[in-house]
């Protein structure tokens, strides 16, 4: 039953403003006494000639109050009270009907969702800037799909392009095979380092490298050998951190996989008049968009990765038709973006305007404690298992006899890292820190799964407990403002999709959170000596634990039902 249309309806019967218009101007007030729901007169003033305070007095008396407790003028606002007995066993009765389905929708139906994150480079680290897009393209994936859409995550991985030509030169002159095996990651980025190194000194190393690259493009039997173990080396070492994360993709077609559908692009811009020249490279002129051009080819004849973004973003149109095509990559690549778009649209792809970038902000460190392998590059890998470890520690001081403590200690601490990441508006930039992350008393991953743990404690204690729920008993004001936030789970889902901003439900899982604990420590539930009333508390429960548990798995975060 949705209340809000409910009442958008009843309000449109006296106005005509139409239902949708009428549900995006209604309000949630600041203060429970205040209502469920208000609705500004304001814009009504001009239509009706009459004050705001006089068309809510007017509408007051005019409105049926079916499924309502009452109605109220407030100055310019009609305030709508529901009734809280019918709502509740509503509300309770869905969550607990759908369980693992509580929260979705098939509004996405029949619409493909091309969903590009992560995307690190082959042969190097995967460090603690690439779970940014992880995590935020993650949660998208998930929401979307839990909204009908079919939904295509594709890794883009960076596995193409002259820094190919370098690694071969470097394999070629200094690799140490036992290292490469043993640690392929830290063994190619210490090659590479050492490449540049050594360049400084010599600099016709860079000409090699471009040669290894260009016989690379070419599909020369060493250098593409030597590039496709590199890449099996990376791959194998990048799953390891998927598997903790528990993240899988649909497609795995990186830059490489353009490399032979890029002169069909280049063609195509051409045949359409848009090439120029400009100092030897060939470039699309983005000048009346105020933007820089966006270049096609260097002035030695290669392409850029810009190049393969337009290939990418065609063959992604023509395989998937998709209803929208989503980068999450970082907020300075916001330019880069802005002349891929621009340059589709002015190729006469009008389905440019359904490519979206989201970007994210940077992380960074409040000190350097913790340890790395080289210079300024924090391994991921390191920092998930940092978080599982002082996890470990943490819940050994709480509670010494619990079971399987290490499988605890890996869900909580690297969901922790993981909210840590989502908690907050994606483009602001993270101050890291595991105090403030791993805090079991803060706006947390921790925090949450707690909550969920204490919620799945209490209903263990009441297993076999019996009794007809009475929900008119659920009356007071915390139970009800617990009742009305599980109600708003799919609309918190449907906004953060549509803001393409994760925070929206990570923060609103946060505030159930809040609301179950404040009606935790106010009311007793296992104790409570009225039947009717403690059946309806463990329904609310129950109800609570289903929208923790289906939240925090839409941001790829595991619950534990013991803490």
């Amino acid at each position: 039953m949705n209340y809000k249309k409910i009442i958008a309806e009843k309000i449109n019967e006296k106005t005509n403003m139409g239902i949708e218009n009428i549900e995006k101007l209604l309000e949630i007030p600041p203060k429970p006494e205040m209502g469920d729901y208000a609705f500004p007169c304001f814009q009504l003033a001009k239509t009706m000639r009459k004050a705001p305070n006089l068309i809510s007095q007017e509408l007051k008396e005019s409105i049926s109050k079916d499924y309502l407790e009452k109605v109220e003028s407030m100055g310019g606002y009609l305030n709508f009270f529901i009734d809280k007995n019918s709502y509740t066993k509503h509300v309770l009765e869905m969550a607990l009907s759908q369980n693992e389905k509580y929260g979705s929708s098939d509004i996405g139906s029949g619409k493909n969702v091309v969903v590009e994150y992560s995307s690190p480079n082959i042969a190097k680290p995967f460090h603690v800037g690439h779970l940014y897009s992880t995590a935020v393209g993650n949660a998208l994936y998930k929401m979307m799909k839990s909204q009908g859409y079919n939904t295509i995550g594709v890794n883009h991985l960076g596995d193409w392009g002259t820094q190919f030509g370098k690694l071969i030169v470097a394999y070629k002159r200094w690799v140490d095979e036992e290292a490469l095996e043993k640690e392929p990651i830290n063994e190619l980025l210490r090659i590479y380092v050492k490449f540049h190194d050594e360049a400084e000194k010599d600099p016709s190393l860079e000409d090699l490298a471009r040669m290894h690259f260009k016989n690379l493009e070419d599909g020369c039997k060493e250098e593409t050998e030597l590039w496709q173990r590199m890449k099996d080396l990376s791959l194998k070492e990048f799953n390891k951190i998927y598997d903790m994360l528990n993240i899988k993709f649909d497609s795995l077609a990186g830059e490489s996989f353009y490399s032979d559908k890029m002169d069909a692009v280049v063609d195509e811009i051409e045949i359409k008049g848009l090439l120029t020249e400009s100092n030897g490279a060939l470039v699309v002129n983005l000048d009346e968009y105020n933007i820089p051009p966006c270049i096609i080819k260097k002035s030695d004849g290669a392409t850029i990765y810009a190049t393969r973004d337009l290939a990418a973003a065609i063959y992604r149109k023509n395989t998937y038709d998709f209803y929208k095509n989503i980068y999450v990559v970082g907020s300075p690549q916001a330019l880069h973006f802005k002349q891929i778009f621009t340059t589709l649209k002015l190729m006469g792809h009008d389905w440019a305007n359904d490519c979206v970038h989201v970007g994210f902000g940077l992380v960074k460190f409040a000190d350097k404690k913790l340890s790395t392998r080289k210079g300024d590059v924090i391994f991921l890998e390191d920092l998930l298992n940092e978080a599982v470890s002082r996890t470990l520690e943490l819940i050994e001081q709480k509670n010494t006899n619990l079971e399987n403590k290490e499988d605890v200690a890996k869900k909580v601490g690297i969901g922790a890292v993981v909210f840590a990441y989502l908690k907050n508006n994606r483009e602001r930039d993270i101050m890291f820190s595991f105090d403030d992350m791993l805090n079991f008393d803060g706006e947390t991953g921790p925090y949450v799964q707690y909550t969920y743990a204490r919620g799945k404690s209490i209903l263990r204690k009441a297993e076999g407990f019996k009794s007809q729920a009475d929900f008119s008993k659920l009356n007071s004001t915390e139970e009800f403002e617990l009742v009305k936030l599980i109600a708003a789970f799919n609309e918190a889902i449907l906004s953060a999709i549509s803001k393409y901003e994760p925070s929206m439900l990570t923060r609103y899982i946060i505030d159930v959170a809040k609301a179950f604990n404040k009606f935790y420590n106010q009311y007793s539930i296992i104790s409570c000596e009225d039947e009717g009333l403690k059946a309806a508390r463990l329904k609310l429960v129950e109800a609570t634990t289903i929208v923790l548990k289906n939240g925090l798995s839409l941001l790829g975060i595991d619950v534990v039902e013991k803490m």
